[in-house]
């Protein structure tokens, strides 16, 4: 599948074939909910076509104006049957980095590894229920960067609207199951030209607003369009956090 101009290459770049068999029966579903899942279905059937290694910066900003800016180093190893992300981040004095590792399994449910970072560390699984966490102090969580919302069972596409000069469809992806001060639900603004993430809106568990997220620039790399960098806001907390990924044009 060619996106000409897809914001989230490797971010949308999950393999999913079927439906969780937790979701409802489909003739239990209404059109908007089956409409949802097709959505989700299709953007998670989008997988990098090459491997890809980049550097960048994470940069954040606390409530108190406090900032930080922390190396991170992205691999993307393309598969056929599976396929990983592993970010890893150099925290100042940290003997190691903080590494997570991501697969991207074809028929099955994304599996985590996170490495502390500590004096013999070692890498430890982390269930997908358990990833509403920080990504090294950010406001990225492991299921912000696994895009786990996705995966969620009940999906269901709520109407087509404009967004930030784009014409989109609003995907709202529900979680079934949400612990206290996790995601209730998210809310996405998917290009209908494109399939790119123009938007996305994340609800606590009291279904407050709680996280906004923006991919706010690409660049072309080997003739296609990579991210180039992205920000998440915790509107709650009033912190955000930008990767800023150091591509070279070309």
């Amino acid at each position: 599948m060619t996106l000409p101009d897809a914001m989230i290459r490797f971010l949308f770049a999950v393999l999913l074939a079927g439906i969780p068999i937790t979701a409802p029966a489909a003739n239990d579903l209404s059109a908007a909910q089956i409409e949802g899942r097709a959505l989700a279905n299709e953007l998670l059937r989008i997988s990098p076509a090459e491997n890809l290694e980049v550097n960048g910066l994470m940069r954040m900003r606390a409530a108190s104006g406090n900032r930080a800016a922390v190396p991170i180093h992205l691999q993307v190893v393309a598969g056929a049957d599976e396929w990983k992300s592993i970010y890893r981040a150099t925290l100042t004095n940290a003997p190691c980095p903080i590494i997570l590792t991501i697969t991207h399994v074809s028929r099955g449910p994304n599996q985590y590894r996170l490495s502390p970072g500590g004096p013999g560390a070692e890498a430890k699984s982390v269930s997908p229920a358990n990833t509403m966490v920080p990504f090294a102090g950010s406001d990225f969580w492991l299921a912000d960067l696994g895009l786990e919302f996705l995966h969620w069972p009940e999906q269901c596409l709520l109407k087509k609207e404009m967004r930030r000069g784009r014409s989109c469809r609003v995907l709202e992806s529900r979680n079934p199951h949400p612990n206290p001060g996790s995601y209730l639900r998210v809310l996405s603004w998917i290009d209908l030209e494109t399939d790119g993430l123009i938007q996305a809106e994340a609800y606590d568990d009291r279904n407050q607003l709680f996280k906004e997220f923006y991919p706010n620039s690409v660049t072309k790399v080997n003739g296609h369009m990579e991210l180039k960098e992205m920000e998440i806001r915790n509107v709650q907390r009033r912190s955000r956090t930008r990767i800023e990924f150091n591509f070279d044009p070309k």
